[in-house]
């Protein structure tokens, strides 16, 4: 999967790396902001009890 994603980056492998490390910045940050607050409202994971 990553081979196939480093062959779609266009540019020599200095910009590969470059594109490589925001794609994955912008994958951390739609998982901070939107997916994970998501999961935790519907969920309910953060609503635990130790007895």
């Amino acid at each position: 999967m990553y081979a196939a994603i480093w062959r779609l980056l266009p540019g020599p492998r200095w910009l590969k790396v470059i594109e490589a490390l925001v794609l994955a910045l912008a994958i951390v940050g739609v998982l901070f902001t939107w997916v994970f607050p998501w999961i935790d409202l519907n969920y309910g994971l953060s609503e635990n009890t130790v007895g």
